[in-house]
Order: C-alpha cells, then structure tokens, then sequence
C-alpha cells in the first residue's frame, strides 16, 4: 500500500525506469513507489547501492552519463520512462553566489537533466510508452527569499520541460514535471541543522505551506507514479504541484 493509501500495484507492469539520484530522498522514494507498482527500475546516483540495478553516474560529466544510461538499458533490455531526479542545492541573493557555484549548480540541475535525456532518447524512441519526468520546484513558479540560483534552474528546467514536450510528443514521449514544495529531505535537513535556531526554521518552512508541514518524499514520488503510467497518456507539457497549495492557494490568516 502506498503512502497515499492507493494500491497501485501492477499499474507499471512491463515498464523498464531509469532515476537520477535515485539512492536518497525524494529519489529512493519514486524508485520505491515505481517498483511498488510492477516497474523495473535502475538506480542511477553518484553513490550507488549494490542491488545489481544501480549504476554510477555524474550527471555533471556527459561520459559517466552516457555509460551509466548505457549500463542501465543493457540490464534492464530497453527503457520506457527517465525521471530526472538529480540536483543540488545553493542559497543566497544573487550576489552572494560566485560565478563558479552559478557554473556547477547549473552543470548538475540543468545540464545533468539534458546528458541523460540526450542518451535516453534513442532508447525511449523504441518504447511503446515513453515518458520523462524532470523534478522541478516551486522556486520555479514562486519567488522565495535566499535562493536565486536554485530558483533559475528551477525556471530553466520548467521551460525545457515545456520545449522538450513539444518537441518529443509526435514521437510518441511525454514529458512532465513534478514541482514539490519544501520536502522533508536530506538536504532540507542539513539546511535545518545549519539554522541558528532550527527549530524555529522548521515552524517557519511548515507555515509557508498552506497545509501546515513539509512535503513527504513518498508524496512526490505518487504524482511521478501517476505521470509515467501508462494511464497518464494524455498529460504531456504539465508541472504537477505537490506543494501543500503553496503555488495556488491564498489563505486567510488561522
């Protein structure tokens, strides 16, 4: 049973995925949920495990990229869906970033989502029920304090998820994105500790979301479930919120 309380099992039968970044958090919680429902996914991460399906990869480097993408479709003999999950983090105003982290953030969140869909697409060309999912933000679509340069390849990948659903639908390949709020994750974890207070940071990034808590990781991973099923063929071109209405919603004051 998944997080959501919805038996998914079977929806994903025959289905062959590939997810970036696929070994911790938001990740290992969509490897978890496309596996739940009959999916055979490999696990693609700079820290890879040992289970025989996950492969290292830099998506900063086209090369590892390209072997790992290889690697994976020879193991799983073919591919139908990529999640685009890999990314890292930056805070600061847009003066506080050096040129160099602006290069690297944008090498991982932008650049990393292109190589591995640059080496998936031939792969997914011979599929019968291709899709792309890119994780995307709601720095994408909200303006949040002390995150520039995350925020703009939020915004780049938004876009590129809108071009590359135009350019890849006559091909038979959907491509989506999910937009999570805040997620209770490793990396808002460290974020956490690092707080002078955190605590208080804690209450402070639960109440930004209208629902009153931080997004669960398996949350995220039910709306990739829902946009690489083979049910989900005519959403193609969308960013799905799981954001506690963060994006759409304008609540009085409790």
């Amino acid at each position: 049973m998944s997080a959501a309380g919805h038996d998914g099992a079977g929806t994903h039968e025959g289905v062959r995925a590939v997810v970036t970044g696929g070994a911790s958090g938001i990740g290992a919680a969509i490897v978890a949920a496309l596996r739940e429902r009959g999916a055979t996914v490999a696990v693609l991460d700079l820290r890879p495990g040992d289970d025989g399906l996950s492969f290292a990869c830099d998506v900063a480097d086209d090369d590892s990229v390209r072997t790992a993408v290889q690697a994976a479709v020879d193991a799983l003999g073919g591919l139908d869906v990529v999640v685009n999950n890999a990314g890292i983090g930056a805070q600061g105003t847009v003066e506080d970033n050096p040129d160099d982290e602006w290069r690297r953030v944008h090498e991982v969140n932008v650049l990393g989502t292109v190589r591995v869909t640059r080496a998936a697409l031939p792969h997914l060309r011979a599929s019968g029920n291709a899709s792309i999912v890119n994780t995307c933000s709601i720095a994408a679509t909200a303006g949040l304090p002390q995150r520039a340069l995350y925020s703009a390849t939020k915004g780049a990948i938004a876009a590129l998820t809108r071009a590359m659903a135009a350019d890849h639908l006559r091909e038979g390949i959907r491509v989506n994105a999910v937009n999570p709020g805040t997620a209770d994750t490793p990396w808002v974890g460290r974020l956490l500790a690092s707080a002078p207070d955190p605590a208080a940071e804690r209450a402070a990034l639960e109440a930004r979301q209208p629902h009153g808590r931080l997004v669960a990781a398996e949350e995220v991973a039910e709306a990739v479930a829902y946009l690489t099923s083979p049910a989900a063929r005519s959403t193609t071109g969308v960013d799905l919120a799981v954001d506690g209405g963060m994006q759409a919603l304008r609540l009085r004051p409790a």
